[in-house]
């Protein structure tokens, strides 16, 4: 079905238009009367399928609508709004769990906005906070931010949430799985209860469902796909190997199969850094990306990447959410996570827009109960190949297997290794 049936202002169905979009996708469809409807809404759908814009359209539409609402009744109401507060007056909010993401959606919003008076803002921490209010006091209709830089915004009291009248959670498993709650629960004190509250997320869980039943009034229930279901364009691979050539398979995939540009995903800092030191070895063009890194760095290795200027990035789960790179075809899990679910948003970096990718999982002996969390939570049996000139060593899997089992439990080494990962992710 196309936009034009959907009721969307003539001028955001022109920029549709230019930018190639005729066809609505399915979560498009389903959530945008939704949203121009005013109605409280708890969406999910595989990455790659467009939720950004099944948001971001409504809400520049009813925005565009509400400013000639306010005209027409003259400029009075909007003129004594404004003498209210100096503060930069918020009228949509979207919460998005990380830096990448905040970037992306707010990209989003300039471009569909673009024939439009809307002005968008984003803000996130890691970058300088007087260029981000610089911004705002320029004027704010959407602000897209990270919360724990709209707290800093809210008490150095640069800008109000008092007239807000959209609130969006974009990937709000996410920013539940990184322990953001404290922090939202902070931000919705000084939300006004009379608003509409948008709730997208790539996956579903019973705290996503908690979550809405205590924010939202009457909320649509959208789901596309089977719950966390992968996106159907990407074909997933998986070699068993072992951890110790690991390094070694990777650089011959890409070398071999002459990759031009791979995602690559480990599950710490460290080793993103370490992969990335012995495969420049290799004479492969790498760079690592990670929460350690600045802002500067993290934003100039990403421009290298999307620009070709690299084979691969190796990438901690701080770019699982956020990394939109439309015609990248590889991403390669050269570690299981420990948290399942994010298995999926991880090689929903490929695939995207109806395009085919390519996923590859690495699996070690030790992380064959990762590869079992991983199939539980799809639904499916991902069957283990053998590389030729890199199968496993078998009777090292055996002895690996026997220590494994007289040491720390599986599962409570995972729940720690999960702990630490939120904590990182959270810098």
């Amino acid at each position: 079905m196309s936009f034009k049936s959907l009721g969307l202002h003539d001028s955001l169905l022109q920029t549709v238009e230019s930018l190639g979009y005729s066809q609505a996708t399915p979560i498009q469809l389903k959530s945008i009367p939704a949203v121009l409807e005013g109605r409280d809404v708890i969406a999910g759908a595989q990455t790659g399928t467009g939720k950004t814009a099944a948001f971001i359209l409504p809400i520049l539409h009813r925005l565009m609508q509400k400013n000639v609402e306010l005209q027409s009744n003259d400029t009075a109401n909007e003129e004594v709004l404004n003498a209210s507060t100096e503060l930069p007056l918020v009228k949509a909010l979207v919460l998005t769990p990380t830096r990448e993401l905040a970037q992306q959606v707010y990209k989003s919003a300039v471009t569909y906005g673009d024939a439009t008076a809307i002005r968008s803002v984003v803000a996130y921490g890691g970058a300088s906070i007087n260029v981000q209010v610089d911004e705002l006091n320029r004027g704010v209709d959407i602000l897209v931010a990270t919360p724990g830089r709209l707290l800093e915004l809210i008490f150095k009291k640069m800008v109000s949430l008092s007239q807000l009248q959209v609130l969006v959670f974009d990937e709000a498993d996410r920013m539940l799985d990184m322990g953001f709650m404290v922090e939202v629960k902070r931000i919705l004190r000084v939300l006004p209860k009379d608003r509409q509250t948008l709730l997208f997320s790539a996956t579903f869980n019973d705290e996503i469902y908690a979550l809405s039943k205590s924010l939202m009034s009457s909320p649509v229930y959208i789901e596309v796909d089977r719950k966390n279901q992968v996106a159907t364009k990407v074909e997933q691979t998986v070699y068993a190997v072992d951890a110790s050539r690991k390094r070694e398979l990777v650089s011959y995939l890409i070398g071999s199969k002459n990759w031009r540009q791979v995602l690559i995903f480990t599950r710490t800092k460290q080793g993103a850094d370490e992969l990335a030191k012995e495969m420049l070895k290799d004479g492969l063009k790498v760079q690592s990306i990670h929460g350690d890194k600045s802002q500067g760095a993290r934003d100039r290795i990403l421009s290298e990447f999307k620009a070709g200027d690299l084979r691969a990035l190796i990438a901690t789960d701080v770019a699982a959410r956020g990394l939109d790179i439309p015609s990248l075809e590889q991403v390669i899990n050269f570690e299981l996570p420990y948290n399942a679910e994010d298995y999926i948003h991880r090689i929903g970096r490929t695939g995207r827009a109806g395009r085919d990718g390519l996923a590859i999982s690495f699996v070690s002996p030790k992380e064959q109960y990762l590869l079992k969390d991983v199939e539980e939570v799809i639904g499916e049996t991902l069957v283990q190949q053998w590389f030729p000139g890199f199968e496993p060593n078998l009777q090292d899997e055996e002895v690996s297997s026997k220590k494994h089992r007289n040491g720390v439990s599986k599962k409570r080494a995972r729940e720690k290794a999960i702990q630490r990962s939120k904590k990182s992710k959270k810098q």
